[in-house]
């Protein structure tokens, strides 16, 4: 199947950046939010970040506005009648992809391919969804998606071959590189990162260190790019939270546990950068 038209559901911080690269790459690409000005804040997002890469002579202005000419803004899932593959990319919140699935199923013409960008819930759940579960696939892009490389491919139960090789050949079109997993809770990324930073939250709850030190550690002691405590902040709190209960929810074990004193900066509203305070203070940059 040719992917002509590539649909966005979502236009925050994962949603925008897939729209980014998708544009980037050539396509025409439709990027759907449930307001304007979240549509609009992603369309600035965007050029804020291709605007960067004019600066660094990586792009010329015409490529630049050649790219941002590709997006298509939505408010309207009926606008995905024309989309060859879409992309779901809102919160982790499993009732409202149910209902964001089961609407497209209805509007995206039937043997197009429907994916989500969610961090840990099951494909196979969300496949349920729809009537065309061999056509919906796991397509996990990293934050931020126009710097980072991989894209984690994850097979629902039902998930068949063409689907998997034709999103696995649309991640290198947009210059990333796929690596397929399977369908269980966390996937590999998750499942390997979050109880990770969730220690890191543990060791800073008993005072074992500072979030600096706690960082600094990771970073000079295991070569880590960013900190964990860093790295939660910059993926969301919340998020981090959510993939941790869908964690311990699946695999029944008490590993996976979320850590009370996050579990506490959540429902305080410290979720990171996006709101200016999580286990680090954002407010004076």
């Amino acid at each position: 199947m040719d992917v002509k038209v590539f649909g966005v559901v979502g236009a925050g911080q994962m949603g925008n950046g897939i729209a980014h690269v998708a544009a980037a790459s050539g396509m025409q690409v439709i990027m759907n939010d449930i307001t304007q000005e979240f549509v609009d804040n992603g369309l600035k997002t965007i050029e804020k970040n291709l605007a960067r890469a004019v600066s660094k002579g990586k792009m010329t202005e015409e490529e630049k506005s050649q790219i941002l000419s590709r997006i298509k803004p939505s408010i309207d899932l009926s606008d995905f009648r024309e989309a060859d593959f879409v992309v779901e990319a809102i919160i982790e919140d499993l009732q409202l992809k149910q209902t964001v699935f089961r609407t497209l199923d209805e509007v995206v013409s039937p043997g197009k391919v429907l994916a989500s960008n969610t961090s840990s819930i099951s494909i196979t759940k969300l496949a349920s969804f729809t009537k065309r579960p061999d056509k919906f696939i796991g397509m996990h892009f990293m934050n931020p998606v126009p710097v980072m490389k991989l894209v984690e491919i994850i097979n629902g139960l039902a998930t068949d071959r063409q689907t998997t090789e034709l999103t696995i050949e649309l991640s290198k079109k947009f210059g990333k590189i796929p690596v397929e997993a399977q369908d269980f809770p966390g996937f590999i990324s998750n499942r390997v990162l979050l109880p990770m930073i969730n220690e890191a939250v543990f060791a800073l709850f008993e005072g074992v260190g500072t979030p600096e030190a706690i960082d600094e550690v990771m970073k000079l002691g295991m070569n880590h790019p960013m900190g964990p405590l860093t790295l939660a902040d910059l993926i969301g709190l919340d998020t981090c939270l959510a993939i941790l209960k869908v964690l311990y929810e699946g695999f029944c074990d008490s590993k996976y546990r979320p850590c009370p004193l996050l579990i506490k900066y959540v429902e305080a509203g410290y979720l990171g950068r996006k709101s200016g305070r999580g286990f680090y203070n954002y407010s004076d940059k």
